[in-house]
């Protein structure tokens, strides 16, 4: 019986591959991926020819009996677009099932846009509440940060570009003006990382922002 492997993959700077990643990755005889074009060019990178299976939140249950199959006579790596499977995406599931079907499972740990990005905020991290996205609905997001609007510690949030201002609009609402660090293309060329209070942020976001909104406690 195969394993699964569940691999971080870069979350923006491709030389950020793990050594250990690049072998599991040649080696598997199936890679399950959240987009089997952003994955691709990964393999094309590591010169890794390799089987692809798109695996993502709209059809992984349909495939996972196909990825069992495979299980039976191989090894499957599981990858998202960018980081650790199972963070923000549905990764989990696919893990609880192989495992329940008998399978072994093992990590191979990668980057993280949740830790890349509390390391550069210079906000404390020794203990952090992780938010993931965001509802889209603004009465379903208020609703979720009243939950934590008691919380001191670090909140990480994961925002698409074009809500981030609404966001910022609620954080500030809900949560009050405290210390926050706005990320976007974290390993890439063009990183940027806004070190700013919640009230700010609007006035400091020349372009539609990319990546994470980490707040600190209540001023």
């Amino acid at each position: 019986m195969g394993t699964l492997y569940v691999v971080g993959t870069p979350i923006g700077n491709l030389e950020d591959i793990t050594l250990r990643a690049s072998r599991v990755l040649a080696k598997v005889a199936l890679v399950a991926a959240e987009d089997t074009r952003v994955t691709r060019r990964l393999l094309a990178h590591l010169k890794a020819r390799v089987p692809l299976v798109s695996c993502n939140e709209h059809n992984w249950s349909a495939r996972l009996s196909e990825l069992l199959t495979a299980l039976k006579s191989g090894d499957v790596a599981l990858v998202t677009d960018a980081g650790m499977p199972s963070v923000s995406d549905p990764g989990s599931e696919v893990v609880r099932q192989v495992a329940a079907a008998g399978h072994s499972v093992e990590v191979i740990p990668g980057p993280s846009a949740v830790t890349t990005a509390l390391a550069v905020s210079g906000l404390p991290a020794d203990t952090f509440l992780f938010l993931g996205f965001l509802p889209r609905r603004r009465v379903e997001r208020k609703k979720k940060l009243a939950a934590v609007a008691r919380v001191t510690d670090t909140l990480v949030i994961f925002e698409a570009p074009h809500r981030m201002r609404a966001t910022l609009e609620d954080l500030l609402s809900v949560l009050g003006d405290r210390q926050m660090a706005v990320c976007r293309e974290l390993t890439k060329l063009h990183e940027e990382v806004k070190r700013v209070t919640i009230s700010r942020g609007p006035r400091i976001l020349r372009h539609t922002p990319r990546g994470i909104c980490a707040g600190g406690g209540r001023l």
